[in-house]
């Protein structure tokens, strides 16, 4: 139970904090990008910050509405 309502408690925390969640790891994916470009390794460019923070979103929502849904049947 504690560990349903933990990953419960992580959906909810990705879907409030999605923008700088999704800010934070788009620098850093640039970065990881611009360091292979540099070396000759080209890799699809990375999505926007506005696609990454929709996914975010999505994942969180996801998470929560799957980790509901088995503490709901858990319960009846």
């Amino acid at each position: 139970m504690i560990v349903e309502l933990t990953r419960l408690l992580l959906g909810v925390l990705i879907a409030i904090f999605h923008r700088p969640l999704a800010t934070t790891i788009m620098k850093q994916e640039r970065a990881l990008d611009a360091f292979f470009r540099q070396r000759g390794v080209y890799f699809p460019a990375p999505p926007s910050d506005s696609t990454a923070q929709n996914l975010y979103f999505l994942i969180g929502v996801f998470i929560c509405l799957f980790e509901a849904g088995k503490l709901w049947i858990g319960t009846h």
